[in-house]
């Protein structure tokens, strides 16, 4: 009997804890009643669950959790979606056990259904249809190519992509134009609907301009991983492009090659000065190929000769385009960045390799100069080069590189800088955004928000979009990719949810960069679970299958974090060489892992061999 009554009074405690956590609930719901009646009406009873979750998750449960696991119960690990109803359930089978009587259920305003339901119908209403077998969908960031190549548009559908992207950072509005043209065509004519985003570039902080390279051009035979040659380099020479993208074009006037013939070799010395030719392969129309066995850099005016002794007529090289700058940095190096437009240039040595000045670059946002501090660190281009501010002057800051590859990193132009242990109070909104977003109102489906750090930044893009007439429905994305962004999201979200449709993009590289790489996995996971209670899509973004989109392999790691990804509702991938084998297996991981995973459920499918193949 004494072993019964104990039973009991842990029940009671139970019933008692929950009951204390519900009333916590309602008065913190209470707290935000005008922030509530300004909320979207689809997203009324999903702002209250958030704000239950963000109650729920302000004191440790844990405890909670344990008994409720020992008796049987649900361990409240998932309430996410349904944090009321979660535990009010629990709350009526604890009262069954106590006083040995039918559950009693109390309903609660969001039912578990109901709140599938929520997340499902904003995901279509955002992201679009999913493709059949697979809940997760996949958004590709369109190449440039996609404007004049409509057959890759077609064939990126087909393959399975449900929403393309498009980033205002790079290209023009003709350009859009001509890759929103091919989407929709081709989306029509596979009667598979292909929603449109288009990325604002934001205040990203990015390096500037570089002083422009020589005009160089290197051409290269193929290697094998001992050094040998296994493929010459083939070239094509004449005034324009050959329509194979994967032949080097060397320019020159058509009527100085009109008396070549195949076997035919041209001599010369190349920029480093040392002796090479080239083998005539084939005479074509406008034109002719040519082989090169030998790692040769040609430059524009370079006289090629048909003699070993240069005594020829020449034939001259025309127009090349110039090599991309760089900046080569190695740990221990130092660079100055710098307010003004100043083209950037590398370190100065003299003819004894001794330094005459340090690297320098400039900073396209300005405001950062007046708000980072000596001492706070400095990451570049998604983190592959590591420094530390050790000098702050007006309009300018010596940076000590302290990390990077053994043989040093190059740094180009336009690419990112992150300042993570740095307060920047820095708008949303840029002047080039409200100029882009006018084109997106008009021809995208949704905008996508970048480097949202508060509410404010979210209030802005509302006003813009109400200025703009933005038609119903048009939806909007938010790119967490800030510590300011995490810290904020529950308050971000909750004036998001004035529009309605709404997402969140988890843009794990840049995230990574501010919150350290050994809590990115925590943060994206919290990410996560706010959405949910907020019954708003997240999408998985940054480095999905990036070696096989780019280079055609993908890597172990990568296809557990494909795996990984299927339980959020969208994944994006990045443009590549082999886009369209990265889609395909994205799909084919996503359809296998379907019977596995719901969105946020664990399932349990009868177990299979494996298919070796």
């Amino acid at each position: 009997m004494a072993e019964i009554g104990k039973k009991q009074l842990k029940i009671q405690r139970l019933i008692s804890e929950i009951t204390e956590v519900v009333k916590r609930l309602d008065h913190y719901e209470a707290k935000y009643t005008e922030e509530l009646s300004r909320i979207h009406p689809k997203f009324v009873q999903s702002a209250r669950n958030l704000i239950h979750f963000r109650a729920l998750r302000k004191e440790d449960s844990r405890g909670l959790q344990k008994n409720l696991a020992n008796m049987g119960l649900s361990r409240l690990d998932k309430p996410e979606g349904h944090v009321m109803a979660s535990l009010l359930a629990s709350k009526a089978i604890l009262e069954s056990l106590l006083n040995n009587e039918p559950i009693k259920k109390q309903k609660a305003a969001l039912s578990f259904k109901k709140s599938n339901r929520l997340g499902k119908s904003t995901a279509k209403s955002l992201l679009g249809y999913r493709s059949k077998g697979r809940r997760t969908r996949i958004m590709v960031t369109l190449p440039t190519e996609v404007a004049y190549n409509y057959q890759l548009a077609h064939d990126m559908i087909a393959t399975g992509m449900n929403c393309a992207r498009i980033n205002c950072a790079h290209d023009n509005e003709e350009l859009w134009s001509l890759m929103i043209s091919n989407v929709r065509k081709a989306s029509q004519k596979l009667k598979k609907k292909c929603k449109i985003t288009m990325d604002l570039g934001g205040p990203k902080v990015r390096t500037g301009a570089l002083e422009a390279g020589p005009k160089v051009k290197k051409f290269r035979p193929t290697k094998d991983v001992k050094g040998n040659i296994i493929k010459d380099c083939e070239i094509w020479l004449g005034p324009e492009i050959h329509p194979n993208p994967e032949l080097s074009h060397l320019p020159t006037e058509a009527t100085s090659l009109e008396k070549l013939k195949v076997g035919d070799r041209l001599f010369f010395r190349d920029t480093r000065n040392k002796k090479r030719e080239i083998e005539i392969t084939k005479i074509a129309k406008n034109g002719c190929m040519a082989r090169c066995s030998k790692t040769t850099f040609l430059e524009t005016g370079m006289e090629l000769f048909t003699n070993p002794e240069y005594s020829s007529d020449p034939i001259i090289i025309g127009e090349l385009p110039r090599m991309e700058p760089f900046i080569l940095l190695k740990t221990g190096d130092f660079l100055r960045l710098h307010k003004d437009k100043k083209l950037g240039e590398p370190a100065l040595r003299d003819e004894d390799d001794n330094l005459i000045s340090h690297a320098h670059i400039s900073c396209t946002l300005g405001d950062v100069f007046d708000q980072v501090k000596e001492r706070e660190p400095i990451f570049f281009d998604d983190g592959k080069i590591e420094g530390v501010i050790r000098q702050v002057e007006q309009g300018e800051m010596l940076v000590e590189i302290v990390n990077t590859r053994k043989r040093g990193n190059k740094l180009r132009a336009d690419k990112g800088i992150n300042f993570p242990g740095s307060k920047l109070d820095i708008k949303g909104l840029t002047t080039k955004d409200k100029r882009d977003l006018a084109f997106v109102v008009q021809n995208a489906d949704t905008v996508n928000l970048s480097f949202v750090n508060r509410r404010r930044d979210v209030r802005d893009l509302i006003t813009e979009l109400e200025r703009l007439n933005a038609p119903p429905k048009f939806g909007i994305i938010l790119k967490i990719e800030t510590q300011n962004g995490f810290n904020n999201l529950a308050k971000i979200l909750l004036e998001a949810m004035r529009s309605y449709p709404i997402g969140v993009m988890v843009a794990r590289g840049d995230l990574a960069i501010e919150c350290g790489w050994e809590n990115i996995a925590r943060v994206q996971r919290e990410i996560l679970s706010l959405c949910r209670a907020a019954h708003i899509p997240d999408i998985w973004a940054t480095q999905v299958l990036e070696n096989l989109s780019k280079q055609g392999i993908p890597s172990r790691a990568e296809m557990t974090d494909a795996a990984m990804a299927q339980r959020t509702d969208c994944v994006m991938l990045n443009k590549g060489a082999y886009i369209l084998q990265a889609i395909k297996l994205l799909d084919t991981i996503f359809k296998d892992m379907e019977p596995y995973q719901g969105k946020n459920v664990r399932l349990w499918p009868a177990m299979e061999k494996a298919n070796i193949h």
